[in-house]
């Protein structure tokens, strides 16, 4: 009972962070960063299984005007400015969804964490600037106790800009490395 009692208070505090990681607004901070109000999901086949597959980008526009995202690039090593740059060119409607298919890019180089979970046998199943919550997948966990999500994180920059704007904003955000196992 007291395992059930600790997993109800830990979901509690996830669906808090949720809620507050999820509002959908153009915050400036005090540095003077925008954010998009854009969220995404990489998925791609190769990450499981061996194939010349690409990858699918989703899109989520949570604003009420068009957004038009040019690209991501996922800052691989800060220290020597290297980056890994994933052109996107799509135009987002307010309060929509869209898609996007793209030949693979290698998004795991260079990163430690990712590294040492996938050779412990961990298999990655989402790139996402959001929270995974298996629930939202439609996932049935019927074993709690022998599933697990782990999660690694990476600083990305993201190029955006607003529809009839003339210039292009960018933000800095995190993205997270979603990886299962059973």
């Amino acid at each position: 009972m007291c395992s059930i009692t600790k997993q109800a208070t830990k979901l509690a505090y996830l669906g808090c962070m949720l809620i507050s990681l999820s509002a959908a607004t153009f915050v400036r901070s005090e540095a003077g960063d925008y954010k998009s109000g854009v969220k995404f999901a990489f998925y791609s086949s190769a990450w499981s299984v061996d194939s010349n597959d690409g990858m699918r980008l989703v899109l989520f526009n949570e604003n009420d005007v068009s957004i038009h995202l040019s690209s991501i690039v996922f800052q691989k090593d800060e220290q020597k400015r290297e980056g890994v740059e994933v052109r996107i060119d799509r135009e987002i409607p307010p309060l929509s969804y869209a898609t996007t298919e793209l030949e693979y890019i290698d998004l795991l180089q260079q990163n430690d964490c990712i590294e040492r979970t996938l050779n412990r046998g961990w298999k990655l199943t989402e790139i996402s600037n959001y929270t995974l919550n298996p629930a939202v997948r439609n996932l049935i966990i019927e074993d709690t106790d022998s599933f697990r999500i782990y999660q690694c994180l990476e600083n990305v920059r993201t190029f955006w800009s607003i529809q009839g704007s003339d210039g292009t904003e960018e933000s800095d955000e995190w993205i997270i490395f979603h990886f299962e196992t059973i």
